[in-house]
């Protein structure tokens, strides 16, 4: 059942694509996505447009990485338009100001509709970003006003956590977008490294783990430590090009917490870019 744009949500919900929210479920929960680009060279396409095997088969074969940029003022100001055509005021969520040029154009857009676009930085990525998305449209469903609902996101965005593992820091240092991260680089023949956004929403190492499984034990351990101590939560797995483990990982979660909900999901063309192929765990206790 898609999204009735008719129903009484005082403030629509816009989000940009390295949120990694599915479109099907956008559109069924009313949130409006804008989406980066990602170039070859001289050729540009939308985030989304084509598929993650296509994706990691076209970057394996360039010369050089892939680039990827955040949308347009206008991009933002043409989503603005479309959404407060349904609602008074908009709350918009992006990807952390300190990884991505997105709050910028955003804030931009957003100086245009005489203080009825609200942008919000989650201070995280993908489903770390995600979760605030889905926590502002629940407050959206149950008739909060935005101004409400951005007191209620300050508390959730510190409450929402991710830890990323990645099989190799070959793209994330390649793109320059390693930061505190590059200190545990050195030695990495056979080790995997996971690393989280801190309070400023910038890279932060967490282990280096020689071989998988003892890397998906650190994450776990990771998991539990941000739990704390609360049994419950909304949990989030994602992967690039690894199904199989992300299932392995979500199933493990399962077996140690009440999970009220487990999302399965295939990172972005932007988020893999810089990660290359990757893991990833974001968690909402409750």
């Amino acid at each position: 059942m898609s999204f009735d744009p008719s129903s009484a949500r005082s403030f629509a919900v816009v989000t940009d694509s390295t949120s990694d929210i599915d479109p099907a479920l956008a559109a069924q929960r009313g949130i409006t996505i804008v989406p980066l680009l990602v170039s070859f060279g001289e050729e540009s396409f939308l985030d989304g447009t084509i598929t993650q095997p296509e994706f990691f088969d076209r970057m394996g074969k360039a010369p050089t990485l892939p680039t990827t940029s955040q949308p347009s003022v206008g991009a933002f100001n043409e989503a603005y338009t479309a959404a407060l055509e349904t609602a008074d005021e908009v709350i918009s969520i992006h990807i952390s100001s300190a990884l991505s040029g997105t709050m910028g154009s955003a804030t931009q857009a957003a100086s245009e509709f005489d203080g009825r676009v609200h942008v919000f930085d989650s201070r995280n990525l993908s489903w770390g970003c995600a979760l605030q998305v889905f926590d502002a449209v629940a407050a959206a469903d149950e008739g909060l006003t935005a101004a409400q609902a951005l007191e209620r996101l300050e508390s959730t965005r510190t409450r929402s956590k991710m830890i990323v593992g990645v099989d190799s820091l070959d793209n994330l240092s390649r793109g320059g977008r390693i930061g505190k991260v590059s200190a545990f680089m050195g030695s990495l023949l056979n080790l995997k490294v996971t690393f989280t956004v801190d309070e400023d929403g910038a890279f932060a190492p967490v282990h280096r783990s020689r071989g998988e499984k003892a890397a998906i034990a650190d994450t776990l351990t990771w998991v539990d430590e941000q739990m704390q101590g609360h049994s419950s939560a909304i949990f989030a797995v994602g992967h690039a090009m690894s199904l199989p483990r992300a299932e392995r990982i979500a199933e493990q979660l399962e077996s140690r917490y009440d999970v009220k909900e487990m999302h399965i999901y295939e990172a972005g063309t932007v988020i893999a870019t810089h990660t290359g192929t990757v893991w990833g765990v974001s968690l909402l206790p409750l």
